[in-house]
């Protein structure tokens, strides 16, 4: 008998589902790269020094790894730091977007709470919004309205775990709309119970303001099809990767110092990054402040993700290109809406 990764009940379905659809599909010619990173300064700790290391390391290092490696348009990897709420410093954000400023980083939202109240959270998060955009020049404006990407802490996001743990909020795709959040980066969650049964899809979720866990299921996002719901889910790779030993192992799509990089996972990575048309995203995350992934990242672990992804992009000859979480939602809006491709998106080489 195979013995499955935990939960994977939640998720085996759909993924099957994919694959078998895979079959069918045209083969990719570009794939788009961004690196989730739930970045917490105080992860495990209430020592300001030990925060302001963390995020000096990155400061500091990040360029060093971002110098090395090019896409097929030339341009060196973006990282994306999802900070949380809850450890706002601005010493520490000043010091990430200084490598936003560089166009080698990005800045997006994360939140850790428990059983909040709807008015709480929004005064929170419209707080931190401001403050991100206003006081350190991060996120953007579209129609006058502050953008965001989200990933939520705990991986509870719309009050998805037993007992409103870590949440606690059924509206809360509602409110983040509202917010004007323009793409969810929670997913996968895997093994959590949280996991969506839709998985390696780009896909709408649909509020149901009485029950958690709306994203569990949505409207699949497809070419000119246009916006089909409350707020896009764009989820990294989920499956099951076959190892030598015959048994199934968990494939997430995260990096870091217990998870070892191998071209093998690579391939896995390019086989299950959700599709739009031609064009693949593969969002991978990680926690980058902890120092069991830290410190395999700037001894050679960084440097060995980003030759990989360009050895296996040069092999099936795909273009490569590395995004920013915002830039992975406008290219895969501009597809949804239909939009011509620009001028800044053609490559100036191939690889």
């Amino acid at each position: 008998m195979i013995r499955l990764p935990r939960n994977a009940q939640l998720w085996l379905a759909g993924y099957l589902r994919e694959r078998v659809r895979a079959l069918r599909r045209p083969r990719a010619r570009r794939v788009w790269v961004a690196i989730a990173d739930h970045f917490e300064p105080y992860w495990r700790t209430r020592d300001p020094a030990l925060a302001r290391e963390r995020v000096r390391c990155w400061r500091d290092r990040w360029p060093e790894v971002a110098a090395r490696h090019r896409d097929s348009a030339g341009q060196p990897p973006r990282w994306t730091f999802f900070y949380p709420e809850e450890e706002y410093q601005p010493e520490l954000l000043e010091a990430l977007a200084e490598l936003a400023r560089a166009g080698i980083a990005d800045v997006e939202v994360h939140i850790h709470h428990d059983r909040e109240d709807e008015r709480s959270f929004l005064a929170r998060m419209q707080r931190f919004l401001d403050r991100l955009a206003g006081q350190h020049g991060l996120l953007r404006r579209r129609d006058g309205r502050i953008r965001f990407g989200f990933v939520h802490g705990n991986w509870a996001l719309d009050n998805s775990l037993p007992g409103g743990l870590y949440c606690g909020l059924n509206n809360e795709i509602t409110l983040l709309r509202d917010l004007g959040c323009y793409a969810d980066f929670t997913m996968p969650s895997a093994p959590s119970t949280s996991q969506a049964r839709m998985v390696n899809r780009i896909y709408w979720a649909v509020d149901d303001p009485l029950r958690p866990k709306s994203y569990d299921t949505g409207t699949p996002a497809e070419p000119g099809r246009g916006v089909q719901g409350d707020l896009l889910i764009m989820p990294g790779p989920l499956g099951l990767r076959w190892e030598a030993r015959a048994l199934p192992s968990l494939e997430n799509g995260e990096i870091g110092g217990h998870r070892p990089l191998s071209r093998r996972r690579v391939k896995a990575w390019l086989r299950l990054a959700p599709r739009l048309g031609d064009e693949a995203f593969l969002k991978l995350f990680t926690h980058g402040t902890q120092e069991r992934h830290r410190e395999p990242f700037f001894r050679g672990e960084l440097d060995r993700l980003f030759e990989l992804l360009i050895e296996e992009c040069q092999r099936k000859r795909v273009e490569l290109r590395f995004a920013t979480a915002w830039q992975l939602y406008l290219a895969a809006e501009r597809l949804i809406l239909g939009r011509p491709e620009t001028v800044a998106e053609t490559p100036r080489h191939v690889l």
